[in-house]
């Protein structure tokens, strides 16, 4: 039985659960990881990036324009 943990108790995300959770479409969130390859806030889990939540709702939060 495999439980599932809902989006707001995650510590990562896929680019299409991050777009769902913070309302910004997938092709912004991928673009957002592009222009900050190096950030904090993303995590490569083998070829896929993944977003640490936490610290990308802090980013997100000081952010003036997305």
């Amino acid at each position: 039985m495999k439980k599932e943990i809902p989006f707001w108790e995650r510590y990562m995300l896929t680019t299409r659960e991050a777009a769902e959770y913070f309302h910004i479409g997938e092709n912004k969130i991928r673009t957002i990881i592009k222009e900050n390859d190096d950030a904090e806030f993303l995590i490569m889990n083998g070829n896929r990036v993944m977003i640490k939540r936490k610290v990308f709702e802090a980013y997100l939060n000081s952010a003036t324009v997305v």
